[in-house]
């Protein structure tokens, strides 16, 4: 069906307008008077061009997500009735996704179902965690104040992830440069060389031999070269997807030198910001823990936090089954174990992710000032390399002159 734009007035003077699909501009006419608003103007809107990509269909940005939470928080509490308030805020959004999905979650709470059950329904978009925060909001009668934190929750995991990015992106786009120079040099630069030096007569220095070959083996094996590192990609994802492997690539990836202190740092962030932010809401804390271990995306880590788990429901301390895994420093279960006795667990927690924040920030800003001249000297070693011993047989020529 065309979408159509209208403005329209309210009965008591407000103003609004928005976009809703219909058959006709006669019925989208009938359908704003339903609804007790004054159609004021009514546009046809024509077809947009739109690109739908399967691995981007039902993707909602966590951004869209964040201001979504606090809105909602927002109108209700001013006192907006929740079915009112997702019926506005499904209008409002850009996103056709989102849209569909805020709608739909609208008409199951108007039929009845709790908020966290509509919301349920839609895990790649509402997950685990935002559904128990719902619950104990709605079991407490605070879903305006939780709501509220959860968006600040999600709108900090972003701003950890884009810091992430910001540490990996410049690396892996020099050595990115630094591969596609060198695939370009050896299969088509250097057999230029080649045919120029075969006429010399005299034997070619060993780094131009050594050049030469590794060349020549570039042109001719580079089809084998090329399905040999896809496979060994899909070799290493399956195996990444079974227990053993995601535990030994995970650790691996900790032990990382350089990036691995910092993923630990974002890591103890993660959880410590996470767990804050359920238990302060009222989430048990078992149930707060399973959840976070989901969430860590990192096998030993979750290990970790379930062993955690397992201690309290043994009815011991959360800290020493975290001291023990070797993940988490010291400073991080002293604290813990400081909050657990004192019951200000959520107080430290949040202490603890305040810290880290800054301590990635830190990471971030150090990696960056290390890796700039180290990837330059990276980078110029090989293809400064390569061009120094193509030139050499021709400095040899000279010489002898």
């Amino acid at each position: 069906m065309p979408k159509y734009a209208w403005e329209g007035r309210l009965p008591q003077g407000g103003f609004r307008k928005g976009e809703v699909e219909g058959p006709s501009e006669m019925a989208v006419r009938a359908y704003l008077r339903q609804q007790q608003i004054i159609p004021t103007k009514i546009i046809a809107k024509g077809k947009e061009f739109k690109i739908n990509l399967p691995f981007m269909k039902g993707r909602v940005k966590k951004k869209s997500l964040a201001i979504f939470t606090r809105q909602l928080a927002t109108m209700i509490d001013a006192g907006l009735p929740l079915v009112q308030s997702l019926d506005i805020l499904s209008k409002q959004e850009e996103s056709e996704t989102f849209q569909g999905i805020i709608s739909t979650v609208k008409n199951e709470v108007e039929a009845g179902a709790t908020l966290a059950a509509a919301l349920q329904k839609h895990p790649r978009v509402f997950d685990n965690m935002y559904v128990n925060l719902v619950v104990a909001a709605e079991e407490a009668g605070t879903l305006d104040v939780i709501l509220n934190r959860l968006a600040t929750h999600i709108e900090k995991m972003e701003a950890l992830k884009k810091k992430i990015r910001a540490a990996l992106v410049y690396p892996a786009m020099i050595v990115t440069v630094a591969i596609g120079v060198t695939v370009v040099l050896m299969v088509f630069v250097v057999p230029v060389f080649e045919k120029l030096f075969a006429g010399i007569g005299s034997s070619l220095p060993l780094p131009t031999q050594i050049v030469i070959a590794i060349s020549n083996v570039f042109k001719r094996y580079t089809p084998v070269l090329i399905a040999l590192t896809v496979i060994m990609i899909i070799v290493l994802r399956k195996y990444y997807k079974t227990e053993d492997g995601k535990r030994k690539i995970d650790g691996l990836v900790l032990k990382a030198p350089i990036f691995g202190e910092l993923i630990r740092k974002v890591s103890v962030s993660r959880f410590a910001r996470t767990l804050a932010t359920l238990v302060t809401s009222g989430v048990p804390i078992l149930e707060s823990l399973n959840i976070v271990a989901g969430a860590s995306g990192n096998k030993v880590v979750e290990e970790a936090i379930l062993k955690g788990r397992t201690s309290i429901s043994e009815g011991q301390t959360i800290s020493e089954p975290l001291a023990q895994s070797g993940v988490f420093p010291m400073m991080v279960t002293q604290m813990i174990s400081v909050g657990e006795t004192t019951g200000s667990l959520e107080l430290m927690l949040t202490k603890i992710a305040d810290f880290y924040d800054d301590e990635v920030d830190m990471a971030v800003a150090t990696l960056s000032s290390m890796l700039e001249p180290v990837l330059m000297v990276f980078l110029g070693v090989i293809v400064g390399g390569l061009v120094i011993s193509m030139y050499l047989p021709i400095f040899k020529m000279a010489s002898a002159f």
